[in-house]
Formats: C-alpha cells, sequence, structure tokens
C-alpha cells in the first residue's frame, strides 16, 4: 500500500509543479499587439459617445470588453503627426514633424518620418514579434520611407494621406501597394482593409505578431457603396448618411478582425488598440459632439480622440479611465506588455498605461499633456487647459511658430465641469493661466521647427 501511496504523492506533485510552470509560461507569453487605428472621425461617432443615427457596435464592444479611456487625446491634431507621435511614442514637434508632408505627388523627397526616429515596429521586430501593416501609411512616400525600411516585414495599403476608396488606379503617385509593388483592387476599400487584416492574422496564427491596422475611413473622399449606404435610409443628409455608412464598413471590418481572433483562440492573448487619429473635420459629415472646433485645431475637437484598449483576462472589462491619456502611450505600454526594457536614452514622451488600467497605480500618467500645431497652442493639466485655437481654418493655422513664441490670447478652461470649452476662466484665475503657460513655454523651448509646412508652404531656412 506505501508504494501506491507514494507514487499518488509524486504524481500529484508533479502534476502541481507542471500545471505551475505552465502557468508561469503562459503569464511570460507575449502577446500579440494590434493597434487599430481611424481617420478623421468625428468624438461623438461611437455609440458609447452617444451616437444615436449610426451605429457602431463592435467598437462599443471594444470598450465593454475592455477600457475606454474617457480623456484620451493624440498629439497633433492632423493625420500625419499624429502617426510619427505614435511610431516614435516622442511629441513629434521635437523632431519638425509638426504638419502633414504634403501630397504624394508633390512632397519633397525629405518629407517623412525622419530616419533619425527608432519606430515601435522596430523594436517590436527586434524583440521576436511578426510586423505587419495594412492600410494608410502617410509618414513619407520616397523609398527610405517605405513601411517596409521602417520595421514592417509585409505591408498593403497606400503611402499618402487619402485615397479613392473605389479607384485603386486614381491617383498614380500613390498607387495601392502589396510590400513595394502596386495592385489593381478591385473591392472597395476598407473591405480590402479587412480581407488582408484577416489574412496576416491567419497566416501568423503559430507566431507572435504585430499588425498596425490603419484605415482611411471616413477620411475623404466620401465613397460609400450601396451595401452600407441601405443601412441609413432614416438620414436624409447625403453627406451624412455616406459618413455613416463609411464608418459601418469600418466598424464592420473591426468585427471581423476581433471575431477571427476569437475563433483562433487568440483573443485572450492579443493587446488591441483603438483611436482615431484627429477629431473630424465636420466636411465630411463627421459630428465631435459635445467637444468644441474639428480637426486642425487644438480645441478640444481636434485633440481628444476615441481611445480603448483591450487585453482580455488582463485589462477589467466595461471600465472607463478618466485620467488624460496620449496615443505617444501606445509605444511603451505594448513595449512593456511585449516585455521589452524601455530605456531612459529613447526620451520617450509616452507612458506605460498598463499600471494604471490594471489599477496597481493611483494618480496620473502624466503631469501635463502639450500640443503645438503652428499658431495654436494648448496645455492640459488636470482638469485644467489652456489652449489658443482659431476659430475657423484661417491663413494664421499654417504660420511659421517661433520656438519662443509667448501663448497671448489663451483661454482658460475646466474640463471636468466644461467640456465643451465654453466658460473662458482666464480672467478669474490668473495665476492658473501663468503656471500654464509657463510649463508650455517651457516644453515649446525644447522643440524643433517644423521640417516643412502643408499647403506648398515652403520650410524655415536651415539653421
Amino acid at each position: 500500500m506505501r508504494k501506491p501511496a507514494r507514487l499518488t504523492r509524486c504524481l500529484l506533485l508533479g502534476a502541481v509543479a507542471f500545471a505551475a510552470a505552465r502557468s508561469e509560461a503562459g503569464a511570460q507569453r507575449k502577446p500579440n499587439i494590434l493597434v487599430i487605428v481611424g481617420d478623421d472621425m468625428g468624438y461623438g461617432d461611437i455609440g458609447i459617445h452617444g451616437a444615436r443615427d449610426l451605429a457602431t457596435p463592435h467598437i462599443d464592444a471594444l470598450a465593454q470588453a475592455g477600457v475606454r479611456c474617457a480623456s484620451g487625446y493624440v498629439s497633433g491634431p492632423y493625420c500625419s503627426p499624429t502617426r510619427a507621435g505614435l511610431m516614435t511614442g516622442r511629441y513629434q514637434q521635437r523632431y519638425g514633424h509638426e504638419f502633414n508632408p504634403g501630397a504624394a505627388s508633390q512632397a519633397d523627397k525629405t518629407f517623412g518620418l525622419p530616419l533619425t526616429e527608432h519606430t515601435l515596429v522596430e523594436r517590436l521586430r527586434d524583440a521576436g514579434y511578426v510586423t505587419g501593416m495594412v492600410g494608410k501609411w502617410h509618414l513619407g512616400s520616397e523609398p527610405q520611407f517605405h513601411p517596409l525600411r521602417r520595421g514592417f516585414g509585409s505591408y498593403f495599403g497606400f503611402l499618402g494621406g487619402a485615397h479613392s476608396y473605389l479607384d485603386a488606379r486614381a491617383e498614380p503617385a500613390n498607387p495601392i501597394l502589396r510590400g513595394s509593388e502596386p495592385v489593381d483592387e478591385s473591392e472597395y476599400l476598407t473591405d480590402a482593409f479587412r480581407r488582408e487584416a484577416l489574412a496576416f492574422i491567419d497566416r501568423n496564427r503559430r507566431e507572435t505578431w504585430f499588425l498596425y491596422l490603419t484605415f482611411n475611413a471616413v477620411h475623404n473622399p466620401m465613397h460609400a457603396t450601396r451595401k452600407y449606404l441601405d443601412r441609413f435610409p432614416q438620414i436624409a443628409d447625403e453627406q451624412r448618411r455616406t459618413y455613416a455608412a463609411m464608418m459601418a464598413a469600418m466598424d464592420d471590418a473591426i468585427g471581423s478582425v476581433v471575431a477571427r481572433l476569437a475563433e483562433l483562440r487568440l483573443d485572450g492573448d492579443t493587446l488591441i488598440f483603438f483611436i482615431s487619429d484627429n477629431g473630424g473635420p465636420t466636411i465630411n459629415g463627421s459630428s465631435n459632439a459635445p467637444l468644441r472646433g474639428w480637426k486642425a485645431q487644438t480645441w478640444e475637437g481636434g485633440i481628444r480622440v476615441p481611445f480603448l484598449v483591450r487585453w482580455k483576462g488582463r485589462l477589467p472589462a466595461g471600465t472607463v479611465y478618466s485620467q488624460p491619456v496620449i496615443q505617444l502611450d501606445i509605444l511603451p505600454t505594448a513595449l512593456a506588455a511585449a516585455g521589452v526594457e524601455l530605456r531612459r536614452e529613447w526620451k520617450l514622451d509616452g507612458v506605460d498605461l498598463l499600471p494604471f488600467l490594471e489599477g496597481r497605480a493611483g494618480g496620473a500618467p502624466h503631469a501635463a499633456l502639450y500640443w503645438r500645431f503652428a499658431q495654436h497652442m494648448a496645455i492640459r493639466m488636470g482638469d485644467w487647459k489652456l489652449v489658443r485655437a482659431a476659430e475657423g481654418t484661417t491663413p494664421e493655422l499654417r504660420r511659421r511658430t517661433p520656438a519662443d513664441d509667448e501663448p497671448t490670447g489663451a483661454r482658460l478652461f475646466n474640463l471636468s465641469s466644461d467640456i465643451g470649452e465654453q466658460s473662458d476662466l482666464a480672467q478669474r484665475e490668473p495665476e492658473r493661466v501663468k503656471t500654464l503657460a509657463a510649463a508650455w513655454k517651457a516644453w515649446n523651448r525644447e522643440l524643433q521647427e517644423p521640417r516643412w509646412f502643408g499647403n506648398r508652404l515652403q520650410a524655415p531656412p536651415p539653421r
């Protein structure tokens, strides 16, 4: 009787040791990382932000299964600057990437994410990740800036800032590419991006991967197919109806990608981020309600965006995180999840959000967040925001901004009680204005002059 008892104990101990080892191995497994970016989305145009005339069930489901960052921002109110900041984890003005690099047919050969900057994808590639990108790049059209030269192992999309959804050959200088070769894509472009994202996941189901899925929806041109338009017969305004249809196509694509992860039993092993690159320009039919302003402004409507993070089984589902965060945080958060040590010499502005989103760290990830976009500026410190922004698109928008520019004419708002930035408190709170202005000026002195300006304006002469 003793031998069987001893054998049973050994077997039990072995089983416990195996389970512990397996648990430890599972805990140490690097997650897949999926970063999804929408383009020119209105802040109020998803269900969880109050949309009523259009539906985004799959985007909403990401929030319900993860964390919604209610004060989520991007570091630029424009497409390319935001993407540069996301890829580097650094304020893009630090290296002169303050504006869009211009149309592919007109852009200077030096317009693109500086080669001196290391990207998120390069660091993940070096950590053993299979890397792929599907969608809009907008970080340089010359060969040295191509995604395949910046760390991606595969690429399908276009390099410029916009593209027809219906005609792959609409802009010869900005073709749809597979790798570096133009392709004659026949599908509606958002559907094609869905197809390619699913194919990447299928190909790499047994690998640890990073996928950067960057839709051009809902950026102009405003193109939608009957399949999606027919979902919104109740919307009378044609522009708004087209916008809703384009949003539905993107939402469907996101739903398909998340469903495929579940089918392959990868959803618990995948960290997902979803943001928009800036606020809606409104001329595309978008709505930033209840925020003030729109794309290309430092009002909340230009820089505050949907910001969702899901890591099933790791981050608490259905929670709202209210402290300010920014897309610069995606890089350090993703690298920390991948087990990559964050080094001081990288001079990151972003912060690893995992301890905050998991509830292991209190306080705010950032003492302040900063913006500069030509003559537009802003700083948010706690609930307080100091901002100078035009009421509309004006020539002042693209004027060169001196590095020591005083934030004169700035207005002060308390966002906790005034998310729509309606009650200027600058006269009532002069000392707070001085504090925020001094902090912004100190940050501004650390920045480079813009390397180029959009709309064919010239960059300043070299120093």
